[in-house]
C-alpha cells in the first residue's frame, strides 16, 4: 500500500529530484523538469509549482539558501534539499518501483462494460484506439531515439518502459480486434443477437450475477 506522504503530490516528488543534483529556484525547476521532458512522465499540474515547493519548505523537505536576481526581475528565492527530503526522495522512489499498486484505468473501466455496445461498434471503437496508439507510438519511438543518442540511459528508462506498454497495449488490441473482425470471438453471435433481441442468453445472464467470465 502507498503511503502518505507529507506532500504526496507527484510534482513534489519531481522537484525534490532536481534539487538533489544542485539548489534551485522554482523558475528554474520548471525549465529543468520541461527538458527532461517530466510532464510526459507524470501527471504534472504546473500552476501547482509554487504552492508545492512552499509545501516541501514548510514540512522540511527542502530549505532557501539564498536568492537570485538576473537584470530587472524579481527576486527569487533559492532552495536546496535537506536531509530529511533526500530521505523522503529514496523511500518513495523505492516505493514506486517496488510496489505495483494498482490504480483505476479508463480503458480496463471500459472493457468491462463494453457488452452493452453492439460488437460492430465495439470494433470501430477499437480500431480509431489502435489508430492513435500506432500514432503515439511512432512519435515515442523517435523522441527515444534521439534521447537516447543525447542522454545516458539512466534518463530515458521511463520513456523505454512507457514505450514498451504502449506497444503492448497495441498489439494486445490488434488481437483483440483481429477476434472480434474474424468471427473467433467466443459467443460473438450472442453477444449480437442480445442488441438485437434486447436481452442476454440465460447462461450468460446468471455467469454475468456470479461474478464469473467464461467461453
Amino acid at each position: 500500500m502507498a503511503k502518505r506522504r507529507k506532500v504526496g503530490s507527484l510534482l513534489a516528488l519531481a522537484v525534490l529530484s532536481v534539487l538533489v543534483q544542485r539548489p534551485m529556484h522554482a523558475y528554474e525547476m520548471a525549465s529543468v523538469l520541461r527538458a527532461r521532458g517530466k510532464d510526459q512522465d507524470m501527471a504534472i499540474k504546473w500552476g501547482s509549482l509554487y504552492t508545492v515547493v512552499h509545501n516541501l519548505a514548510r514540512h522540511g523537505l527542502i530549505g532557501e539558501v539564498g536568492s537570485d536576481r538576473q537584470g530587472g526581475r524579481p527576486e527569487r528565492t533559492v532552495y536546496e534539499i535537506t536531509a530529511e527530503g533526500r530521505a523522503e526522495l529514496a523511500d518513495w522512489t523505492r516505493e514506486l518501483l517496488s510496489d505495483p499498486e494498482e490504480t483505476p484505468r479508463r480503458f480496463e473501466a471500459g472493457l468491462s462494460v463494453m457488452g452493452g455496445l453492439p460488437p460492430e461498434e465495439v470494433t470501430a471503437l477499437l480500431r480509431r484506439r489502435l489508430d492513435e496508439l500506432e500514432r503515439l507510438t511512432a512519435a515515442q519511438r523517435e523522441a527515444l531515439e534521439r534521447d537516447a543518442g543525447e542522454l545516458p540511459r539512466l534518463f530515458v528508462l521511463e520513456s523505454e518502459y512507457a514505450l514498451a506498454m504502449r506497444e503492448a497495449e497495441a498489439a494486445w488490441t490488434r488481437s483483440l480486434l483481429d477476434e472480434l473482425a474474424g468471427g473467433t470471438f467466443p459467443r460473438l453471435a450472442e453477444w449480437r443477437a442480445f442488441h438485437g433481441a434486447g436481452r442476454m442468453a440465460p447462461d450468460i445472464a446468471e455467469l454475468s450475477e456470479r461474478g464469473r467470465v467464461t467461453d
